[in-house]
């Protein structure tokens, strides 16, 4: 790869930390190519996209990034880096603990979700138990519903009592 080609990579690398705020970093090495297949398959389906990086690119990527915090990920830049993007906060996390029951691997390096760094390993089940933005709403709106049905079955209750008496 010549000092263009790099420059070029660094550059794409920069536009994708700038556009995601849901940045996975992983540790496929030892996987078998038909394992990383089934691996990136996975994530594929998920909406998760999943890039192998060279390390010395990807810390010049994220020294130009916009967000400072990223800095942070410098340090798990060891070994092979699996680079993963998501819309979905715990997807990726979900993906790798479901992949890990076949096998060891990936590992978690780091991750960068909503502002959050989460570095290591042991992170992936406090990654994997994040609620998504739909997850919330959700919730929220189960909630709200709730005394709201209550509300309306009351009424419902007192109407209905007098047309009985009528």
């Amino acid at each position: 790869m010549n000092k263009t080609e790099k420059t070029q990579v660094i550059e794409e690398l920069v536009e994708k930390l700038n556009a995601n705020n849901k940045i996975y970093l992983a540790d496929c090495s030892t996987l078998t190519v038909e394992k990383v297949n089934a691996f990136r398959k996975q994530c594929f389906e998920k909406k998760i996209s999943v890039t192998v990086v060279k390390n010395t690119l990807l810390k010049k990527a994220i020294e130009r990034a916009n967000d400072s915090k990223l800095a942070e990920l410098i340090p798990a830049l060891k070994g092979e880096t699996a680079l993963m993007f998501t819309e979905v906060s715990n997807a990726p996390a979900k993906v790798i603990k479901e992949f890990r029951k076949k096998d060891s691997k990936p590992l978690l390096k780091a991750a960068y979700v909503e502002e959050m760094v989460f570095i290591g390993d042991e992170q992936i089940d406090a990654l994997a138990g994040l609620k998504s933005k739909n997850e919330l709403i959700g919730e929220i709106i189960g909630l709200l519903q709730s005394p709201i049905q209550r509300v309306m079955g009351a009424l419902e209750n007192r109407n209905g009592g007098e047309d009985a008496a009528a």
